[in-house]
């Protein structure tokens, strides 16, 4: 059996090393030259690790990385809201992709190249991202502006804890990284800069964006739901699937499970197999897209700051402890439906 894969981002790779190991041929197509050298930290979950450990890289990608460091939710004050205890494993997107291509034999991705219209393999998978072309030729949908501009960059400069700060309709968030870096990231309106809207907060921010140089800027978009992740051989994974605004911190951990999924359905279930893959993570995905949207518009709210902070505060002291059994969960819930 032939697979294409359209995109040889984070999810096209782990799809392609999934399907590799089921015994399917795959050839992915990426239209960037080679694999990138820069870019900022990503958080990976748990089941996200789980499903990486599926398919034998999740060990791999633990020692690219390292544990996240507790931190803390703050107003621009510095005044604490609550402490932040995420269960995630920090990587740089460049060394995240580096693991995922060299589980891959030489030749799998075509670097530099656009996928042909005349595919005619036995299954076209569209990881083309969030403005994917697959998408838009399978449904006719495009994402929609959720009115919120995206900031990163990454600095040399070390910060002992890390967290995010809610102010009014903006925030800035903090992540140390293992060699004495630090990633950042920020939310604002479209005509706000960053100086004049983080340069009188607390401490190290000020910092942190005088050391800055590359800074990314984005429009936050997110995609709405679509009918069905599958039509005829073509299936879509990640953004491509169910863009999300990144306040959850979950785009190319569902991207992964996305892809590591539909080779357990094809391995499974082989003459249902998309429909078993859209079962499985349809709805679950798009209702995380839900909530990443809903702490969005949360987060960009200018009136009655007060009165969200104190709903934030206690839904923190509420939160959950990680679960230690979420590699069962993972294959109860996602693989099961």
């Amino acid at each position: 059996m032939r697979a294409a894969v359209i995109g040889g981002g984070i999810g096209g790779l782990t799809a392609a090393i999934g399907l590799r190991r089921i015994g399917w041929e795959v050839t992915v197509f990426e239209r960037a030259d080679g694999l990138p050298t820069t870019g900022t930290g990503l958080g990976i979950w748990r089941d996200a690790l789980a499903a990486l450990d599926r398919i034998g890289l999740g060990d791999t990608v633990r020692r690219a990385g390292r544990p996240q460091p507790d931190g803390y939710l703050r107003k621009p004050d510095g005044t604490r809201i609550g402490a932040l205890r995420a269960d995630v494993h920090l990587v740089t997107r460049p060394a995240l992709l580096a693991a995922l291509a060299a589980a891959l034999p030489a030749g799998t991705v075509r670097y530099g190249a656009q996928a042909p219209p005349d595919l005619d393999h036995d299954l076209v998978i569209g990881a083309d991202g969030i403005n994917s072309a697959t998408r838009r030729a399978l449904f006719g949908v495009d994402v929609r502006r959720s009115g919120a501009i995206g900031w990163r960059g990454t600095v040399d400069l070390p910060v002992e804890v890390g967290g995010e700060t809610w102010g009014r309709g903006v925030k800035f968030g903090l992540t140390p990284q293992a060699d004495g870096r630090t990633n950042w990231y920020a939310m604002t309106g479209p005509d706000a800069d960053l100086e004049s809207t983080f340069g009188t907060w607390h401490d190290p921010i000020p910092q942190v964006l005088a050391a800055s140089t590359d800074v990314l800027r984005h429009s936050l978009d997110y995609l709405p739901p679509l009918p069905a992740y599958f039509r005829g051989n073509t299936v879509l994974i990640g953004d491509a699937a169910h863009a999300m605004t990144p306040d959850l911190g979950q785009g190319a951990c569902q991207a992964m499970i996305d892809a590591v999924t539909l080779a357990d359905c094809l391995a499974t279930t082989p003459d249902d197999a998309l429909r078993a893959y859209d079962t499985a993570r349809r709805k679950r995905t798009q209702r995380m897209a839900k909530q990443s949207l809903t702490l969005n518009r949360l987060a960009r709210t200018r009136r009655l700051t007060g009165v969200r902070d104190t709903l934030l505060k206690t839904a923190l002291a509420l939160a959950p402890k990680p679960r230690d059994n979420w590699s069962a969960d993972l294959e109860r819930d996602e693989l099961a439906g």
